[in-house]
């Protein structure tokens, strides 16, 4: 099976588009995206969505920056949390089952949406 390059093209590009229109993680779209379009089980999917934070990251700091709209030091302090964070759930992910990092993932999900929407 050749690998479904346009796809992952895709995924990549609505996450962008999305993060920096609204703020989100890419991961909301990239990690579904590359679940249900390129064939990735959870593992690599969250891994690879990690992977291309900060590609899309930079581009959308470049873009913020340069209008003056980064609190910086609110983000130095969330940078710090996020990295020890990111670091240990690295670490556990591999310990939880797929189908329960599924479930879990799209519970955090439906939450958020919840209490946004209500």
């Amino acid at each position: 099976m050749d690998f479904p390059w346009y796809k992952a093209a895709l995924v990549g590009s609505v996450a962008g588009f999305i993060s920096g229109l609204l703020g989100i993680g890419g991961g909301v779209i990239v990690v579904p995206g590359l679940v249900l379009l390129v064939g990735l089980n959870q593992y690599s999917a969250a891994a690879t969505s990690v992977a291309t934070i900060v590609g899309s990251s930079a581009a959308g700091l470049y873009a913020f920056s340069s209008n003056g709209s980064v609190d910086w030091s609110t983000a130095a302090i969330v940078f710090a949390g996020a990295a020890v964070g990111a670091w240990a759930g690295a670490r556990w992910m591999e310990k939880v089952p797929e189908h329960l990092l599924a479930a879990v993932f799209a519970l955090v999900l439906a939450s958020a949406a919840a209490k946004m929407w209500f």
